[in-house]
């Protein structure tokens, strides 16, 4: 059947968005409105005559509401295939009424969770009628219109206008296709709810994730590949996704992806001093700490303002005029920044090529979660990598004991070395990266790729020598020789922070031992790929 002329409507919602129109659309063509509870009030305070789902069914709605359409009056309406003879003969032999058209969206679970209600409440919010009716109606699209999105009303109502108070097929099958995607997705979210509520099941069996599109990109990685923004349907931490752009062009997949990088790593400062982080390819290429934000971000800066150039930023306090002048001095193609003065979004407003981006409050870095990685015929997923090393952590294997800045700075350039691709070497001296090796297929390159930058850096600025003299080297994970740590001893290092668990430990600890050198095992690795 190609176009199914709708005489009967069945509407219960929970978003009355757009209700009273479509109520008043539906009555113009003459079609008997059917409803329930405060959705039949609300057509009811428009003026339109509506009839109780009782009426149809012959029977009252009970159980707080919880039964109210599960009936063969309502279901039957909605399955009858309308060409099936055997179908019609039983809808007329119990009274079976048809109907063409269920206008239905679902009680609000997500957004009961995350108001932080009651588990009683988060129970009385999961539907159970509006599926059943979606499902129905979108299984019978052939003969029944099946409207789950307030957003398609305007559709709909052109389409009753336009063809006479008729649907035609293809637009059923394309409301039918949405429809078993929104009751997959809400029964997804109940299901991750029911898994983050049973902590004896990190993994569990079946994995349900649904995620609605959030915008379509303009390509991928590459111009040949195409990309969209999905945010999850159920509760979710705030991040990127989320972050309110208040200039610039449209952000890139590339600019998502830097931006989140530079995001995660500035969120391990939250309750720290001022921050600045600079990302290059989801890579850090300088990180900072300072008295001031303008301080950290010079000195996040001088660590490689070559690679900076392009770069992504993310501060951990509100931008002020100060800052945000000296950000304009290089290209830059994103600042993200819990806030921002009325000054420094006057001067960021010069640069329109620049994406102002502020997320509100920073994420917690402690916080659990799953990392999710499609690979080829499935799905890699694990927890978060949410480990924090703190001094009391730490395991001296050395003779020589780290100073005090010393001890900072290996844990300033262990927190950088987290958030760099392995293989990762970090310097850092007075809390800035002096220099940073990522990526490289052995740690000993990475630890002289890092050296060649500081010293780089240092003729870029005029210094006397690379600030990687004197300072603490973080590796993200052991040295499976000393030729790495020897690297870093030639590089200028006092003071190494990995984690250690080589077989060749003890000849790494010789080596920092012969070299003077003050060295701590964390017990913790952070691989990054």
């Amino acid at each position: 059947m190609t176009e199914v002329k709708i005489t009967r409507a069945l509407l219960s919602v929970s978003d009355k968005t757009g209700l009273t129109a479509l109520g008043q659309a539906l009555a113009k063509h003459g079609v008997e409105l059917v409803s329930t509870g405060g959705t039949a009030k609300a057509l009811r305070d428009a003026g339109l005559t509506v009839s109780d789902i009782s009426d149809l069914t012959g029977f009252p709605e009970m159980m707080d509401g919880r039964v109210k359409t599960l009936h063969p009056k309502v279901h039957g309406g909605l399955l009858a295939v309308r060409d099936n003879a055997e179908h019609l003969a039983s809808m007329e032999d119990h009274a079976i009424l048809p109907i063409d058209l269920v206008v239905v969206n679902l009680y609000p679970f997500a957004q009961t969770v995350a108001k932080g209600a009651e588990r009683d409440e988060i129970i009385e919010n999961i539907d159970i009628g509006g599926p059943s009716m979606v499902r129905s109606a979108a299984k019978n699209h052939a003969h029944v219109a099946i409207v789950t999105d307030p957003s398609d009303y305007t559709e709909l109502i052109a389409a009753l206008d336009s063809n006479n108070g008729a649907t035609d097929y293809p637009f059923r099958k394309r409301l039918a296709a949405k429809a078993y995607s929104a009751t997959a997705a809400y029964d997804a979210m109940i299901s991750q709810w029911f898994q983050l509520s049973d902590q004896q099941q990190a993994f569990p069996d079946l994995l349900a994730l649904t995620a609605v599109k959030g915008d379509e990109l303009r390509y991928g990685e590459n111009p040949h590949q195409q990309a969209a923004l999905y945010i999850p349907s159920g509760p979710h931490t705030r991040g990127i996704a989320q972050a309110e752009q208040l200039q610039g062009k449209a952000l890139s997949y590339n600019n998502y992806n830097d931006a989140d990088a530079a995001l995660e790593l500035v969120s391990e400062f939250r309750d720290g001093p001022p921050t600045v982080v600079i990302v290059k390819h989801a890579n850090p290429c300088g990180v900072a700490t300072g008295e001031t934000l303008l301080e950290a971000y010079q000195a996040a800066l001088a660590c490689d303002s070559v690679s900076a150039f392009g770069g992504i930023i993310a501060v951990n306090r509100p931008l002020d005029a100060a800052t945000a002048e000296a950000m304009s001095g290089i290209f830059t193609e994103v600042v993200a920044a819990p806030g921002a003065s009325d000054e420094a979004k006057a001067i960021f407003a010069k640069k329109k090529n620049l994406r102002l981006l502020l997320t509100g409050e920073l994420p917690d870095a402690t916080r659990p979660g799953l990392n999710v990685k499609s690979i080829a015929g499935g799905y890699l997923v694990q927890s978060r990598d949410n480990g924090r090393i703190t001094r009391a952590d730490l395991k001296q294997v050395t003779k020589r004991a780290p100073t005090e800045q010393e001890l900072d700075d290996c844990l300033f350039a262990w927190t950088v070395a987290k958030h760099v691709k392995s293989n990762a070497i970090v310097y850092a001296k007075g809390g800035a990266t002096a220099g940073v090796g990522a990526g490289q297929m052995n740690r000993l390159e990475s630890a002289r790729i890092a050296a060649w930058k500081a010293k780089d850096a240092a003729e870029k600025a005029g210094w006397s020598e690379a600030r990687t003299i004197g300072s603490a080297v973080a590796s993200d994970a052991f040295f499976p020789f000393a030729d790495g740590l020897l690297a870093a001893v030639e590089a200028g290092a006092t003071a190494v922070i990995q984690p250690g668990g080589s077989i060749r430990d003890d000849e790494v600890i010789a080596a920092a031992d012969e070299a003077g050198l003050a060295m701590v095992f964390t017990g913790m690795r952070h691989f990054r790929h």
